[in-house]
């Protein structure tokens, strides 16, 4: 069902206050990462192929305590939309990975907003709220679809540790790949329906649960309001 868009890319819901005048001509950057003091990060998912492993990474995260995003994508919602709801019942947050996979940078204003609003549509169907922070298909931004997502008062979220898994890389390798580079603030890629991410899954949460590590929700890591980005993408407090 194709949602009316009502929200063109001026005239913006949401002032973000930021701790410097932003520069209109500058590449926007979307948040990768978190600068804080605690040991916290955030696990996410892309969901765009099967729901096969909901269960099982809903069992596997509960077991470590852990909260994550889910990054859905319109189509994936339509299809599965009771894994949806037993992620959220079971505690995470379900935010928007586009309609229909769409690469931003490769399509116009108007397909960006369809495609941003069509999902957050079908996930609002579902769990009664809409999503906070989104995706871009692919990880593929640019500065328009970063305007239309501050305008409508969510955040672009990319990440600074990638498993890799959807290169169908084995077990160790993923361990050794997310380990080794978590730190605080660290946002963590995995997508759902890949063979060994449950299993590399359980493995990292233990070793990052021993390290001291808590895994909160995108929405609970990231600053909301004063603050800026750097060059690479981490987000600081203003100061």
């Amino acid at each position: 069902m194709a949602v009316m868009i009502a929200l063109g890319f001026s005239g913006a819901m949401t002032v973000t206050k930021l701790c410097v005048t932003a520069d209109n001509t500058a590449r926007k950057l979307p948040i990768y990462s978190v600068e804080t003091d605690e040991r916290k990060i955030a696990i996410t998912f892309d969901a765009a192929w099967s729901a096969e492993d909901t269960d099982e990474l809903i069992g596997i995260l509960e077991k470590h305590n852990a909260k994550a995003t889910v990054f859905a994508v319109g189509d994936w919602v339509r299809k599965n939309p009771g894994a949806v709801k037993n992620f959220y019942d079971a505690g995470h947050e379900i935010g928007n990975h586009s309609d229909t996979h769409a690469s931003f940078s490769k399509v116009g204003k108007e397909k960006i907003a369809e495609e941003i609003e069509n999902c957050n549509f079908e996930i609002e169907k579902i769990i009664g709220e809409k999503p906070k922070t989104i995706r871009a298909p692919s990880g593929d931004y640019d500065n328009k679809s970063i305007e239309f997502t501050e305008n409508i008062g969510m955040k672009m979220i990319q990440w600074d540790v990638d498993s890799l898994d959807w290169k169908k890389l084995s077990v160790d390798e993923m361990y050794s790949r997310v380990v080794n580079k978590v730190q605080n603030g660290s946002i963590v890629l995995f997508h759902n329906g890949v063979k060994n991410t449950p299993v590399a899954l359980d493995k990292i949460l233990t070793k990052l649960e021993k390290d001291g590590y808590e895994f909160v929700t995108v929405s609970e890591l990231i600053y909301w309001d004063d603050y800026e980005i750097d060059h690479k993408g981490k987000q600081f407090p203003c100061k």
